[in-house]
């Protein structure tokens, strides 16, 4: 029972307490850390991998995996970008969104009507997209031809009353998402799949039909990111959403949410993919190389994993 109660505890508050001291010790090692204009710095830098990581979430919550997000989000910039040469910004938004709305589809009905793994179905995906990227880029990188007149640019380089709009996108696409996964239906069956599949289905909850708009949305709030991101870069590598699943799910666990499914909020995720830039930028400020955020934050997924599983079974993993 002690254990229990300790596990539970540095669940809640023990990842918490480390980020603040943490943001202490960083915070006396260099002046500009908690300054202004670096904390809106380091919200705009992960503006992108939490809008992703917003709709990542009800995937997670219903007990699933998504790791093609990050090839996604490469397929989505390029189709938006290139598109934006042809036919113009906002008809290059509405097509990119169908694209991911339909990419999502297909992860869930796979995953949910056809109850594949979604691992491997992820997975596959991920090297899929992969190669649809190149086949339809024929592996050049595309440019937005008119980068500095483009009312576009808006989404990634624009800010209103000084907060920059990858911000302001960011918290009101997580508002809205915290609305749906806690006021409405849907949220509730999300919670109940993840919770006890068997059950819901029971209940007279379609698992099948909740997984499939759970990942709907894990798509859709990609192509959001794509949007952000085409802006912000004004052109789109093939390479460019590489590794974004794995900072993303880092994100969400360290946010609290459940790899077992059944719990975890929106609001959780977004404090989580916060600490995480904070630490990130923090290493970078305090002069560690680069490649040393990788190592902390495997470290903390570690963690953060290690004590979830270890609260789920009420017992510490050897």
């Amino acid at each position: 029972m002690k254990s229990t109660n300790l596990i539970s505890g540095l669940k809640k508050s023990g990842l918490l307490v480390a980020f603040a001291v943490f943001l202490g010790a960083v915070a006396l090692s260099t002046d500009a850390f908690l300054s202004i204009g670096n904390i809106l710095d380091v919200l705009r830098q992960v503006s992108i991998t939490g809008m992703i990581a917003i709709g990542t979430t009800f995937v997670v919550i219903t007990g699933r995996l998504d790791l093609s997000v990050g090839s996604m989000l490469t397929l989505l910039t390029v189709l938006l970008v290139d598109q934006h040469n042809q036919v113009g910004p906002l008809l290059a938004i509405v097509l990119t969104l169908a694209a991911a709305i339909a990419l999502g589809a297909f992860n869930g009905l796979l995953v949910g009507y056809l109850k594949l793994n979604a691992l491997i179905v992820t997975l596959a995906m991920l090297s899929f997209l992969q190669g649809l990227t190149l086949l339809y880029s024929g592996g050049s990188n595309v440019n937005i031809s008119n980068a500095q007149t483009t009312w576009f640019r808006f989404f990634g380089r624009s800010d209103v009353f000084g907060i920059p709009v990858p911000v302001l996108l960011f918290l009101g696409v997580g508002a809205i998402a915290a609305f749906v996964l806690t006021r409405t239906v849907f949220g509730r069956q999300v919670y109940a799949v993840g919770g006890n599949e068997t059950a819901s289905n029971f209940s007279g909850v379609s698992s099948a039909r909740t997984v499939f708009w759970s990942y709907i949305l894990s798509a859709l709030a990609t192509g959001f990111a794509a949007i952000i991101l085409g802006s912000r870069v004004m052109g789109a590598q093939n390479t460019i959403g590489q590794g974004y699943e794995l900072t993303v799910l880092a994100g969400i666990i360290l946010g609290g949410t459940s790899m077992l499914g059944g719990s975890g909020s929106v609001w959780r995720t977004v404090l989580g993919i916060a600490m995480l830039g904070f630490i990130q930028n923090g290493l970078l400020l305090m002069g560690f190389p680069y490649y040393v955020q990788w190592l902390v934050t495997w470290v903390v997924i570690i963690i953060a994993v290690w004590i979830d599983l270890a609260g789920k079974r009420g017992r510490v993993l050897a």
